[in-house]
């Protein structure tokens, strides 16, 4: 497979002014949604309701908490499935980290309102990761190739690059400025396989390491997903613009 594939990847900015339902706004968002999900199996989303400030006083904090002795972190550890430690956290930490998770969640369900009519039930998880640097001069996989197992996913980075996605049997690298969102199996399943899973990695080069927030929906238990008449649905999700 090659790498470093030149890709013109799909950036939509989701504006106050198009998130009002039944508009010429609305529906040409929901097209760029469902090309690019079609197309790519993810795209970049600007929102700007989320602050620069916020985003970055989020990943001072999980800095900190990254930075948290391996011995104390076994002694908070969550009983619960790819749920990590639980590290310590005061009022002013608390009060960012529930602002920025809020209005990622805020986001996440903007873009499912785009198909809305067969909302698959689920619970959002936020995780935060750290991939190292390598040795000077190398190459690291940081995350090995997957399609991701929750319904979906929304990326969040400090900017520094490492995360690839398969186009077309090519790896393309991602310079995100705001997020990402990742179509995970599930709902590829639903869609049957209109919507695509995007297979991605994390391959780390340079001297910095990378900082990472992701905010997945996951099903609820004992749910089956399937798409029979849902795809009439979603079939019509862009209907024709007027002039």
């Amino acid at each position: 497979m090659g790498v470093n594939a030149k890709i013109e990847f799909p950036v939509i900015e989701f504006r106050p002014s198009d998130l009002k339902r039944g508009t010429d706004g609305w529906h040409r968002l929901c097209k760029r949604v469902r090309e690019a999900c079609e197309t790519f199996g993810c795209f970049e989303v600007v929102y700007e309701k989320i602050s620069a400030k916020v985003r970055e006083e989020t990943f001072e904090l999980m800095k900190e908490l990254i930075a948290v002795p391996v011995e104390r972190k076994q002694k908070n550890i969550s009983p619960l499935p790819y749920h990590g430690w639980v590290g310590p956290c005061n009022q002013v930490s608390f009060n960012t980290l529930h602002t920025m998770t809020t209005q990622i969640e805020e986001l996440n369900k903007l873009i499912w309102e785009k198909w809305e009519s067969v909302m698959i039930n689920y619970k959002s998880l936020v995780r935060f990761m750290k991939y190292m640097a390598p040795p000077p001069g190398e190459y690291e996989k940081g995350l090995f190739a997957h399609t991701d197992k929750p319904v979906s996913t929304i990326i969040c980075d400090d900017q520094v690059s490492g995360l690839e996605i398969d186009v077309n049997g090519q790896w393309s690298c991602l310079y995100l400025l705001s997020f990402c969102f990742v179509v995970g199996d599930p709902l590829k399943a639903w869609s049957n396989g209109r919507l695509k899973a995007v297979n991605h990695r994390v391959i780390m080069s340079g001297e910095k390491d990378r900082f990472s927030i992701a905010t997945f929906a996951i099903p609820v238990e004992a749910k089956h997903i399937d798409s029979g008449e849902q795809l009439q649905a979603f079939a019509s999700l862009s209907p024709p613009i007027s002039d």
